[in-house]
């Protein structure tokens, strides 16, 4: 049965608007804000000014309040909201994936033992209702990857390069201003989000968490014109692309970076803001999932509808987590990437198992070839500091 919800909000940025927007266009929602717990005491509001309070506690004590929405930027304090409200017997919904991707294993003891609840949908692909979907339709053992654009900012931003050949920084500029980036954008572009992203995809589509230090990933905020020729030249776009796939092994295999994406394949069209997640199955081939991941509004939507899910009582049950089907982690796959690449010592950093293609002229350098993942993760963060792209193949 539908259950009244009293929602006590923290954060009231873009996606807490969106939500408060979204919420009175919903009537039929049993679900009402009744407290919002904000930090900046200057800001302009347009709310009536009792709703709003900087202490959490005037939120987390009130026995009136049986929902928290938690919506804040910052991870850690994210965190201590969260457990609290958990530990206090209060449900929650979250949209902060960097914490949720650090703490899950504790967040599911906790509700297991407490028997509350912790939604997340939208925490991944905006929305998409992606984690749902995996945890209740598609089994394990027929489930083989999910592969996906999981960050509607840098897709932006290479949607712009390629389409219109806008540079990075104007691309980027552009994201800025239409709020689908950050002013400190690393978190996007950086790969970091798509990552935190995966790691929760993870735990639903196969039941295993890994840790998000153990991934390799890389973003976009290298890219020149020059990758993006390449990629032109060779038939193909860049999207930066996160994806989980099970050998036959039974290990599990993650990473994010660039890859260059043939026409064939389902992601090449997803353009701007919009997500792409593909899920690969015995029997029944690929699925496709589409929609906006980023924007007040989208993601407001998934936020309301992990509080409706909660109105009718409902829960994850992290059922493939209990099966333990023998899946583990493993850096061991091979991939084949791309390497654009400044001096010798940068292209000395990677040991390819084999190089297939090499060019080099005095202001482009670049050579193709097969990596395993592991070596990829043990110089991720060697990287950061050189003038080079690296993009699957």
């Amino acid at each position: 049965m539908n259950q009244q919800l009293n929602i006590g909000l923290f954060g009231f940025g873009v996606v807490g608007n969106g939500l408060y927007e979204v919420l009175k266009q919903s009537p039929a929602t049993h679900a009402v804000i009744s407290r919002i717990c904000i930090k900046n005491r200057h800001k302009q509001r347009s709310l009536p000014p009792e709703i709003f309070t900087f202490t959490p506690d005037d939120i987390l004590d009130d026995p009136k309040i049986n929902l928290v929405v938690e919506l804040i930027d910052d991870a850690e304090t994210a965190y201590l909201i969260v457990k609290s409200a958990l530990e206090k017997g209060k449900s929650v919904v979250s949209g902060n994936k960097k914490m949720l991707a650090a703490h899950l294993p504790e967040f599911i003891g906790i509700q297991q033992k407490l028997g509350v609840g912790l939604l997340y949908d939208a925490s991944a692909c905006g929305s998409i209702p992606v984690i749902r979907n995996l945890e209740e339709y598609y089994d394990t053992d027929l489930l083989q990857s999910v592969t996906g654009i999981l960050n509607g900012s840098s897709n932006y931003i290479l949607s712009k390069m390629y389409n219109h050949g806008v540079d990075y920084a104007e691309a980027l500029y552009q994201a800025q201003e239409y709020g689908f980036a950050e002013s400190d954008p690393v978190f996007d572009v950086g790969g970091l989000d798509a990552l935190y992203k995966l790691v929760i995809i993870t735990v639903h589509a196969f039941g295993v968490y890994v840790s998000p230090d153990e991934v390799f990933n890389f973003g976009i905020s290298k890219i020149t014109g020059q990758d993006m020729q390449y990629a032109r030249e060779k038939g193909r776009k860049i999207k930066l692309v996160g994806q989980v796939m099970k050998d036959p092994e039974n290990g599990l295999s993650l990473f994010v970076m660039p890859r260059m994406v043939t026409p064939d394949k389902y992601i090449y069209n997803v353009e701007d803001e919009f997500n792409g997640v593909v899920i690969k199955g015995a029997f029944y081939d690929k699925q496709f999932m589409f929609g906006k991941g980023a924007g007040a509004y989208p993601t407001g939507s998934a936020v309301l509808s992990d509080i409706t899910a909660r109105g009718y009582n409902y829960r994850y049950e992290y059922k493939k987590m209990k099966q333990k089907k023998g899946l583990a982690f493993s850096n061991n796959a091979i991939v084949q990437v791309y390497l654009r690449y400044e001096e010798e010592a940068d292209l000395n950093l990677f040991n390819f198992e084999i190089i297939r293609e090499r060019y080099s002229s005095d202001d482009f350098r670049y050579v193709t070839g097969l990596i395993k993942l592991s070596n990829l993760q043990k110089i991720k963060h060697d990287l950061s500091d050189r003038n080079i792209f690296l993009a699957e193949i």
